[in-house]
């Protein structure tokens, strides 16, 4: 079960969205429902291994500590890293395009090198499209997540997209993802010869 995906008891409460402060907030705010660029998280409870699985959702919290911490997407250890950088997987399917235009930006955190191995057999979106990359920069960029605009009574959900830092739209999502954007990176082949077995 990949680190970042979520369980089924792991379902975000209804929350009451309101407009606050030039943007959204929610009714009942809480401190740590905003990051520290002041971006609305997604309040979602953390409770891995209970229920089932849920393979194409992604745990919020998880995920934004995986991209922050170089953790492995699927086992939660420390991302593979040697003199090229830290070792990251995308998709060249265009229906998992990165979610800013102009740079080389992901949603997908890093990996080891046994799982990213691993993934590229049995993940249906690497399965017949990726490129391997090592990077040596990888700062955030933004996130992804649900886009409101302001209504009566509350402000309504319009759509769910990608929206950088500094876009004065990022005060009307409700992130969900942290995208980053990979920098000073070297494309890489994944050979199983080079992969080596996780430490500690």
């Amino acid at each position: 079960m990949p680190y970042i995906a979520m369980w089924s008891a792991e379902q975000a409460p209804r929350m009451r969205v309101v407009m606050k402060g030039g943007g959204i907030g929610y009714a009942d705010e809480r401190p740590y429902d905003r990051d520290t660029d002041g971006v609305l998280w997604t309040r979602v409870p953390s409770q891995p291994g209970k229920g089932r699985r849920e393979f194409g959702k992604v745990h919020a919290l998880r995920q934004r500590r995986a991209m922050l911490e170089l953790l492995c997407q699927v086992c939660g250890r420390p991302a593979d890293r040697n003199a090229d950088g830290v070792l990251w997987l995308v998709s060249e399917d265009p229906h998992d395009m990165a979610p800013l235009p102009g740079d080389l930006t992901t949603t997908h955190p890093p990996l080891c090198a046994p799982c990213a191995f691993r993934s590229t057999h049995v993940c249906p979106h690497l399965r017949s499209r990726y490129v391997a990359l090592r990077a040596r920069t990888s700062v955030p960029a933004g996130v992804q997540g649900a886009l409101y605009r302001p209504g009566h009574p509350a402000p309504t959900a319009v759509t769910a997209t990608g929206v950088a830092f500094g876009d004065p739209l990022i005060h009307w999502v409700r992130a969900g993802q942290l995208i980053v954007r990979l920098r000073e990176f070297t494309v890489v082949d994944l050979k199983p010869e080079a992969v080596r077995a996780p430490t500690g």
